[in-house]
């Protein structure tokens, strides 16, 4: 591994609208490539500008915790941010790989997020998170921590090929039951099962059961994409020495999307056995509006509800305008409760979606909502 240490310019970064994976709009990476090694990431592709050989070098934003102060200040801000869950690490680097017990960036943000009063949702695949269970409560005490990891497979010897660099599942999920028993909101990321290898109904079932034993708040799925150039070309190495019999299958599935999306047939497939099953055991497959109901500003929670039926939707199959509807809202400047009589002038809501709205208004959820989540 070769770090590299470099000044950045700004640490926070804010999305266009509240993402509802996360129940996020800001985001923040400390590092720039990940030694997680992780066979299917996606932050191998050219589109991410990672510098060097990802899953080898690593860059480290050593003045990130001076400018993520300076950022989360509300003294500095002429426009106050808004309140959501913080996002430590993303897409391109895991905030509790290995580099992080050197420079400890992801203990002193948390510090810092404590300080300003944010609720933290903590994405990762490390069991170094433990180290900060200290400031994991406190935050949590004062406004909400979630701490979720991401799995590919709950096998421990699938992992070891496909997630060279990261703790075992079994691991990973024995730091879930930790968190759960210090009073924690926690879940599982089951994303992205591998297909023809981590996407059999056998092995989706075992993680939701292992899941609903420890008694996880929620789970979230999905599927693999692989961009054509070095993370395709690095995913198909992989496979040729593993799994070889499968490349043609993988042929017929990855066909050259920008976004490295498989073709819908698969995606639809997929999405219907994961939440046959999980609608079997009962767990939320979203993050439930208890959670950030009372953290969210009143038009974010609506796009946040309506994008999640929007997307429980789509994933049976159906037509959905709820995300179109929580596009419009996104672009709206006044609060939704001085608009009420005139809702249907936004575009993409019409009378059903006018009245979850309202609903979503009144008691800070849906019961169209509640009956899809689970």
């Amino acid at each position: 591994m070769s770090i590299k240490e470099i000044k950045a310019k700004s640490i926070l970064r804010k999305h266009k609208k509240i993402d509802s994976w996360f129940i996020s709009l800001y985001g923040m990476n400390f590092y720039r490539g990940c030694t997680h090694n992780c066979v299917y990431c996606d932050g191998r592709a050219e589109g991410y500008y990672v510098d060097g050989e990802f899953g080898k070098d690593v860059v480290v934003k050593v003045n990130a915790i001076e400018l993520l102060k300076g950022e989360l200040d509300p003294k500095r801000k002429r426009i106050p941010l808004k309140k959501c869950f913080m996002m430590p690490g993303g897409g391109v680097s895991d905030s509790y790989q290995p580099v992080e017990k050197k420079y400890e960036l992801t203990r002193k943000a948390l510090e810092i997020i404590n300080e300003y009063n944010f609720p933290v949702h903590m994405l990762t695949k490390s069991t170094l998170i433990k180290r900060d269970t200290d400031i994991l409560k406190k935050i949590n005490e004062k406004q909400r921590t979630i701490v979720s990891f991401s799995f590919s497979s709950i096998d421990d010897k699938i992992s070891a090929v496909f997630e060279p660099g990261v703790p075992s599942p079994t691991e990973r999920l024995n730091t879930l039951a930790f968190f759960k028993s210090e009073g924690i909101t926690c879940g599982m990321f089951l994303l992205p099962v591998i297909p023809f290898i981590t996407d059999t109904p056998k092995l989706i079932e075992e993680a939701i059961i292992k899941a609903k034993e420890i008694n996880l708040d929620f789970i979230i799925f999905g599927g693999m994409t692989l961009k054509d150039g070095k993370q395709k070309n690095y995913f198909f190495n992989m496979l040729e020495k593993n799994h070889p019999e499968l490349i043609t299958e993988y042929q017929n599935i990855y066909k050259g999307s920008k976004w490295g999306e498989a073709t819908k047939e698969y995606y639809n497939l997929l999405y219907m056995t994961f939440h046959q099953i999980a609608k079997k055991y009962k767990i939320p497959t979203r993050i439930p509006p208890d959670l950030y109901n009372d953290i969210l500003i009143e038009n974010d929670l609506v796009i946040v509800i309506l994008e999640q039926i929007d997307y429980f939707l789509k994933s049976e199959g159906k037509t959905s305008p709820y995300g179109y509807a929580a596009y419009s809202i996104s672009k709206l400047k006044q609060p939704l409760s001085t608009m009420k009589r005139e809702l249907q002038n936004t575009k993409g809501v019409g009378r059903t979606t006018e009245r979850i709205i309202l609903e979503i208004l009144e008691t800070g959820s849906s019961s169209y909502y509640k009956k899809l989540l689970c």
